[in-house]
């Protein structure tokens, strides 16, 4: 991610392939930045238990309580704004956030530690400054999902993954709708931590000093991590899973695997122990009374859940119901598609599906984003390959048809949503 925003920052490097990159960010940051504005006046926004987390945020920064933690609930008496509007947060223990760390209230309100005292929360100005974080990380999520599909792929499959990602009712919904959720950072954390880890272990081939010359590459696994524990407790399995990529990567050097992991989750820890203040024995109850999976496998046997895991992958992004069939083909009936690149982030979004099914009544929506990214990845990929068979002709202007079509929709959605 660092990478890529060296690259285009780099004169040099900037050519064709990232001014068109930049186009695409720049429509996905204007919609979301619009469905903020008109969900704000026609009164869909704002969230009230989205201000309690800037208000505990807020107070946490000028050396208040913990927010996520008991001392949270004491300085709900303080709150200025009126009782009736309060929403308490969906699951709380013995005081303790289920869900989320200090880092997610936190990430809530920085935006207004610089907010004019002018602008009020409830205004259409106001719901635009409190979005500027999760607009933050869906921008930066576009971009890392471009870069990556673009070395992995090249142009089209670059291309491919971020047309579908930004024209992504899901992804838009995760940016604007983010005053009920805000998980766009565990996301993008889920992303980073994914394909810095391989990123990490394709350079274990070389004979170099392991910590010393991988330091940025830790330092951005750590943040990752970071993000990911953070802002959602119920995607750490990505935590252990980032080391068996490594392993399957680099299965040459396993003590070197072991070293970089490990300092990358010291690192991690550190950070989020920075959201505590450093009190070390309110982290650890936060850790305690975390809910870290939803787990119930009586869903496996319920209709339902594959019902609303499918509507909900058919409502966050059309197009993908009809490339992903295409894309599974390919993969399974043609040898030439099935290599690491594409067989990863498969094999990623499938855990991830198995997740969504197995938390039917979790609140956030986290896991099912990070499945619709993967799955954009694995189908870019797929799509990328078919391009450059003896059909690449009649392959391309398919896939140019489906997402100039899923795009045009999409932006006729946004603009004229009423």
């Amino acid at each position: 991610m660092l990478r890529f925003i060296r690259r285009f920052l780099d004169p040099d490097s900037v050519g064709w392939p990232q001014f068109i990159a930049a186009g695409l960010l720049l429509a996905y940051a204007l919609q979301c930045a619009w469905l903020v504005w008109v969900e704000t006046a026609h009164g869909s926004l704002p969230d009230s238990a989205h201000d309690l987390c800037i208000f505990h945020g807020l107070e946490q920064f000028r050396g208040g309580s913990i927010a996520g933690t008991p001392d949270m609930q004491r300085s709900d008496s303080a709150t200025p704004m009126p009782s009736t509007n309060r929403a308490p947060h969906p699951r709380l223990h013995d005081g303790y956030d289920q869900d989320r760390s200090p880092l997610y209230y936190l990430t809530c309100a920085a935006p207004f530690l610089l907010k004019p005292a002018a602008l009020r929360t409830e205004s259409q100005l106001g719901q635009l400054w409190a979005t500027a974080p999760y607009l933050f990380f869906g921008v930066m999520l576009g971009g890392s999902l471009w870069y990556v599909s673009r070395r992995l792929y090249g142009n089209a499959g670059g291309y491919i993954a971020l047309t579908l990602y930004c024209f992504s009712p899901g992804t838009i919904v995760g940016v604007a709708g983010a005053p009920s959720s805000g998980e766009m950072g565990a996301v993008w954390g889920a992303f980073g931590s994914v394909f810095t880890a391989i990123a990490v272990a394709h350079t274990l081939y070389a004979p170099r000093e392991v910590i010393l010359w991988n330091a940025r590459r830790i330092a951005l696994l750590s943040l990752s991590l970071a993000l990911i524990v953070g802002n959602q407790f119920s995607l750490v399995p990505l935590v252990p899973l980032a080391l068996l990529l490594m392993f399957w990567v680099a299965p040459v050097r396993p003590r070197a695997v072991i070293v970089i992991w490990c300092t990358a989750v010291a690192c991690a820890t550190v950070l989020l122990l920075a959201a505590y203040v450093f009190r070390l024995e309110i982290f650890w109850q936060s850790l305690v009374h975390a809910r870290w999976i939803d787990f119930h496998p009586a869903a496996f046997a319920m209709a339902t859940a594959y019902l609303h895991t499918f509507t909900t992958l058919v409502a966050a992004s059309p197009p993908l119901i009809l490339a992903l069939p295409a894309a599974l083909l390919g993969f399974f009936s043609w040898k030439r598609a099935r290599y690491f690149g594409n067989t990863a982030p498969l094999a990623i979004a499938l855990l991830l599906f198995v997740l969504t099914i197995a938390s039917p009544d979790f609140p956030g929506q986290g896991v099912q984003i990070t499945l619709l990214v993967f799955l954009f990845v694995f189908v870019a990929g797929v799509l990328a390959d078919l391009m450059e068979t003896r059909r690449s002709l009649l392959v391309t202007a398919t896939v140019f048809g489906l997402l100039s079509a899923a795009a045009f929709r999409n932006l006729l959605q946004v603009v004229f949503l009423r």
